[in-house]
C-alpha cells in the first residue's frame, strides 16, 4: 500500500529498451509501456527528476564468469560480434513510448544493478532525492537487483506493479510477494499519479 512519496522522488526506468522488451513477458507489454508512458508524464508534469536506465553487459566482468545458463560470449571476438549485432539490431535503443528528454539523467549499467558501477546514487544526491519509483523490465532481475541496492542506500522505494514486467510470471509474483514488500511499498499507476497530484 503506498502511503506517501518523498518531497523529492525520482522515476527510474529499468532497461526500457528495444531488446529488453522484445519476446514474450508475463503481461502485455504494451500495458506495461503505457503505464511507464504515463508515469513520465506524471513527474515531468510534478517537474521532479527522470532516470532512464539501459544495459550493455557484453564484456563485464559479470558477463564472462562461469554460470550454468550462458548468455553472453567469454571471449572478445565473439564478444565484439555480439555487440555489433546488437547494436544493428537497435537492442540498446529506449523504446519510442519513452521519450527521453535533455534533463533526463541516462545511466548506462552493466549488471542487474542500476547503482553497480554508475553515478545514478551521485546523480541523486546531486538532486537531494530521497525516494525513488520503480517500473521496467525484468522484476525478478534489473528492478530487483537496483531496489537492493536502492534499500541499502536508504531510498524510499515506490514499486509500479503495472509498469513492470518479467519473462517468467512465478519470478514476477515472487518478488511482488516476498521481497518487495519488505523494502518498499507496492503501488499501481494510477495511486502513484494521485499521490504526485495531491503534492502539487
Amino acid at each position: 500500500m503506498l502511503t506517501a512519496l518523498d518531497a523529492h522522488t525520482a522515476l527510474v526506468l529499468i532497461d526500457l529498451q528495444k531488446g529488453i522488451v522484445a519476446g514474450e513477458k508475463a503481461h502485455p507489454v504494451e500495458t506495461v509501456l503505457d503505464n511507464a508512458a504515463r508515469l513520465v508524464a506524471a513527474f515531468r508534469q510534478a517537474q521532479l527528476p527522470i532516470v532512464i536506465v539501459y544495459v550493455e553487459p557484453i564484456g563485464s566482468p559479470a558477463s564472462v564468469v562461469r554460470s550454468e545458463k550462458n548468455q553472453f560470449p567469454k571471449d572478445k571476438d565473439g564478444q565484439q560480434r555480439a555487440l555489433k549485432t546488437m547494436n544493428q539490431a537497435g537492442f540498446f535503443d529506449i523504446v519510442e513510448a519513452i521519450q527521453p528528454e535533455s534533463g533526463d539523467i541516462m545511466i548506462t549499467k552493466e549488471t542487474w544493478n542500476a547503482f553497480f558501477n554508475t553515478p545514478l546514487h551521485e546523480a541523486l544526491q546531486q538532486r537531494n532525492v530521497t525516494g525513488i519509483v520503480l517500473a521496467g523490465i525484468s522484476t525478478s532481475i534489473g528492478i530487483d537487483g537496483t531496489a537492493r541496492s536502492a534499500n541499502e542506500y536508504g531510498y524510499n522505494i515506490t514499486f509500479a506493479i503495472d509498469a513492470m514486467t518479467d519473462t517468467i510470471a512465478e519470478a514476477h509474483d515472487v518478488s511482488l510477494k516476498y521481497i518487495f514488500p519488505r523494502i518498499g511499498e507496492l503501488a499501481t499507476t494510477d495511486e502513484i499519479i494521485q499521490k504526485l497530484r495531491r503534492r502539487e
